[in-house]
């Protein structure tokens, strides 16, 4: 286990203690958690009478667990005729296991970064001459066998073609680059706009000096600023520096793919990431 920081800035603000409390005793009670199972994993919802059959309860208690449901926000009620139709709140798909996360630790409750930053590292622009280094660095990464499912180095005009020309970054420490870090659009379609898959690797020689912690600091800083409303990216579960790393830096886990894809025979589960700037309004939280 690692240590606690009793650090009051870190603490959970009580707001949100209380909201996540409210939602975590709504679902204190079986039966409510089975019927909002019954609602979340039925495309359209169901009506109430068909719930209370699905559970093999009375309508009226059926009614009753429902409203308790609709009251904290994770379901949403709506007239069909004469009966009630009960549908997820889908804010609550990812919005409860958000939750969870933040409550323990997997992700800070603050929506940026650290400012602890390495006073003996320089985040700056990539320029041509890194490019032998930045290849070099993706190479190691490479070697780990957990931070990507490349084979073989992307060549230099594959990976500058495909950077984002204004969100590629490099560190320098000790003299050298010590990483770097770089986001791609995810699609050419306007509406994706401001949507990038990052990458973020560190010499071998150089890590936990903090060169990852300021590499993403530049990364997330700039997105905000250049009106990248979100940043995500893929890390193998087995990959947990990586993963407390993204966390500190406001990005959270939207979910597991499991068995995704496979490298060197073996098929590994990734953990989908993501970050939302903290300058634009972030979608529906659950409840809503």
């Amino acid at each position: 286990m690692t240590a606690v920081n009793t650090h009051s800035d870190l603490l959970l603000p009580g707001t949100d203690a209380a909201r996540y409390a409210e939602c975590f005793a709504c679902l204190a009670d079986p039966t409510r958690v089975r019927l909002l199972h019954a609602v979340a994993t039925a495309p359209g919802g169901h009506g109430v009478g068909e719930l209370a059959e699905i559970l093999g309860i009375s309508q009226s208690t059926c009614s009753h667990h429902v409203r308790k449901l609709a009251d904290v926000g994770f379901v949403h009620l709506g007239r069909q005729g004469t009966s009630t139709r009960v549908t997820v709140n889908e804010a609550c798909c990812t919005g409860l296991p958000h939750m969870a996360d933040v409550v323990m630790g997997s992700l800070a409750p603050r929506p940026c970064c650290p400012d602890d930053l390495p006073a003996d590292v320089t985040v700056r622009e990539l320029r041509d001459a890194d490019w032998p280094a930045v290849l070099e660095i993706y190479a190691q990464g490479i070697a780990t066998g957990i931070a990507t499912f490349e084979a073989t180095v992307p060549s230099r005009e594959h990976l500058d073609a495909t950077w984002l020309p204004a969100h590629r970054w490099v560190a320098e420490a000790d003299g050298r680059i010590a990483g770097w870090t770089a986001a791609s659009p995810v699609s050419a379609r306007d509406c994706y706009a401001g949507v990038a898959e990052t990458s973020v690797y560190v010499h071998r020689d150089l890590r936990g000096r903090g060169v990852g912690k300021a590499l993403l600091h530049r990364q997330v800083t700039a997105a905000d600023r250049d009106g990248i409303w979100t940043l995500q990216t893929s890390i193998f579960t087995e990959n947990r520096t990586s993963l407390a790393l993204h966390h500190q830096a406001g990005y959270r886990t939207v979910g597991v793919r499991e068995r995704i894809a496979e490298r060197d025979g073996v098929w590994h589960d990734t953990v989908l990431v993501e970050r939302r700037t903290s300058t634009r309004s972030d979608p529906p939280a659950c409840p809503a």
